[in-house]
């Protein structure tokens, strides 16, 4: 039993790290295609990565954090205490979006729920929407405006536990 729960806790491990590098390569608008080349590997293995399916070597662990410019750190922040808790990789919210930048549109594709301040939804950080809002937020020249656009957006948000 006790092998068992080590192998899930493993897996479970493996999914988060998986998540964290999906989660930074789109966040750099880099497909899968392009950190493989970057790194000598075929899009499929990064998948294979990114879905916690296999696991990410210490050295291979350490070529992705170059080419993703983040410390190796990054692939385990947020990390749930307990590894049962880290949530299921969902292929539908984060297909395709590094190369089609696309507008807002539709239903969001997973039900939001008010974040609290130890984490974030890995899924909802992941969603095309998400990137786009930030990449168009971090466009504006002016701080001032980029400040009142962050107020507005916060005056109409439900309040919340302190985020």
């Amino acid at each position: 039993m006790a092998d068992e729960e080590s192998g899930s806790r493993i897996r479970d491990l493996d999914t988060h790290v998986g998540a964290r590098i999906r989660l930074r390569r789109a966040m750099l608008g880099m497909s899968q295609e392009k950190l493989g080349e970057a790194i000598g590997l075929t899009f499929q293995q990064i998948q294979k990565y990114e879905r916690g399916t296999n696991r990410v070597s210490a050295s291979r662990l350490f070529d992705i954090a170059r080419v993703l410019d983040v410390p190796i750190g990054f692939f385990y922040d947020d990390m749930p205490l307990d590894p049962a808790a880290v949530p299921p990789v969902s292929p539908a919210v984060v297909t395709g979006f590094a190369e089609a930048q696309q507008s807002f549109g539709g239903p969001p594709t997973i039900a939001l729920s008010t974040p609290s301040t130890a984490s974030l939804d890995a899924n909802v950080l992941s969603r095309r929407e998400t990137l786009d809002l930030v990449r168009a937020y971090y466009r504006i020249p002016d701080a001032g405006v980029r400040k009142r656009v962050l107020d507005l957006i916060r005056s109409m948000a439900p309040p919340s536990d302190g985020i």
